[in-house]
């Protein structure tokens, strides 16, 4: 069952934290506030009307009328009052009115065993705290408000930093060796950020040396090899023609081509390779280009178009993906042209799925399907001289029609060539060449 997974920013995340922990201190807060203001009215409304009934209460001993609407024995005394009073104690007793507003009753004993009690709806005190409920809401509301500003301000830095120190690290990826992560975060504030991108480019660095390393040994083995694999073709052109022979010619002529493919793969690794630019027309190029190289290929021009390119290392690219084809697929193969699109297509099995998932990868040919024989450095090459000339190699797979019948079966094998509209370097360009038989 597939996980559901959301995904928000790391701006979003802070910003919430932020907000969510001041309106939990505002909340916290206001309720001590409000409940420390209650009582605190409370208290001093018992204390009023404690020193309001007794004096009262000594008018009334005087012989004079209960006033401010005091009562003698009044039924409507909550009964703990009462005891209390009989008992001979003066005391207060608070309870809610119907309308939400506290009454605060205050009882005193009379001489005669009388209880003389007042009370009173303090509408005021019950206003004040309406009012201070108010303020904290409104305050509570300005904090949190306050707090998610301050989280999309915090945030916002963090992200644009993360997100500056990813850009580079792409740029890293895609085999760019000038790009420092550091230098791309910038900025005057120093964090956690700056580890990252310290460590990114520690490892950049660690990897460059290393992949430099491998291609120095790899380079010099394959240039090493060239002079007895060149002797071993010589030695073989003498042998008594035969069997045997052929046999030597031919893993000889494997063996050399298998150095020369190791040191373009060298070569290519380097990025010091730059492309030479001529104006060529692309379709009339590819169909001239591929008839020489597979002359049962069918050939599709949809749209013709004028582009700036290095035509060897386009009749390299075309010319393994060709090899590859006819190798590992199966015909018919068809080449499509279309405007600076080429597509080359098979009718076999299709490419691996580590191909189409990783891209192509030196010394793997992949599965069985479409393997058995070959170095898989077509491919690698392939995809190195189209990043020589600022192009773009894809590779997928045709759906069956119909769905598909059988696990990872596939109606051919399509790869990809997108030339770029502007051309990768500066080193000149030449006029249209009219290529002739």
């Amino acid at each position: 069952m597939r996980r559901f997974t959301l995904r928000t920013g790391i701006r979003w995340k802070i910003t919430l934290a932020i907000a969510a922990v001041g309106a939990l201190v505002a909340v916290a807060l206001s309720l001590v506030v409000h409940s420390a203001a209650r009582v605190s009215m409370l208290e001093s409304a018992r204390e009023a009307q404690l020193a309001n009934v007794n004096v009262i209460a000594r008018f009334v001993e005087a012989g004079r009328k209960p006033v401010l609407g005091a009562k003698v024995n009044d039924p409507e005394l909550p009964a703990a009052l009462r005891e209390k009073a009989r008992s001979g104690r003066r005391g207060t007793y608070i309870q809610e009115s119907r309308k939400g507003v506290p009454e605060v009753w205050a009882a005193v004993p009379l001489g005669n065993g009388q209880v003389l009690s007042l009370h009173n709806e303090f509408k005021e005190s019950a206003n004040m705290v309406r009012d201070l409920d108010r303020a904290l809401v409104v305050g509570s509301i300005s904090v949190v408000v306050a707090g998610a500003a301050l989280g999309v301000l915090i945030g916002g830095q963090i992200s644009r930093r993360l997100r500056k120190a990813a850009a580079a690290a792409q740029r890293v990826a895609h085999g760019d060796p000038d790009v420092r992560v550091r230098d791309a975060v910038g900025g005057v504030v120093r964090d956690e950020t700056d580890d990252l991108a310290r460590a990114v480019d520690a490892m950049a660095d660690a990897l460059q040396q290393r992949l430099e390393a491998e291609r120095r040994v790899t380079a010099d083995i394959a240039h090493e090899l060239r002079t007895p694999v060149t002797g071993l073709l010589t030695a073989a052109e003498l042998l008594p023609p035969g069997r045997p022979t052929e046999l030597v010619r031919d893993r000889a002529q494997a063996m050399r081509a298998l150095v020369e493919d190791v040191l373009e793969v060298a070569r290519l690794d380097s990025t010091s390779e730059r492309a030479e630019l001529q104006d060529v027309a692309l379709g009339e190029f590819v169909s001239r280009r591929v008839t020489a190289l597979m002359p049962e290929a069918s050939v599709r021009v949809v749209a013709d178009e004028i582009v700036s390119t290095d035509p060897r290392r386009l009749e390299r690219i075309l010319g393994n993906l060709l090899a590859n084809a006819a190798r590992y697929g199966q015909p018919p193969v068809q080449v499509d042209i279309e405007g600076r699109v080429v597509r080359v297509r098979d009718h076999g099995p299709g490419f691996p799925e580590a191909l189409l998932r990783e891209g192509p990868s030196r010394f793997r040919t992949g599965s069985t399907d479409r393997a058995g024989v070959g170095h898989g450095l077509g491919l690698t090459i392939a995809e190195g001289q189209a990043r020589v000339l600022g192009a773009r190699l894809t590779f997928r797979n045709v759906a069956v029609p119909g769905g598909v019948d059988r696990e990872g079966a596939a109606a051919g094998a399509v790869a990809v060539l997108w030339l770029p509209e502007q051309a990768p370097t500066a080193t000149g360009s030449f006029p249209i060449i009219k290529l002739s038989e």
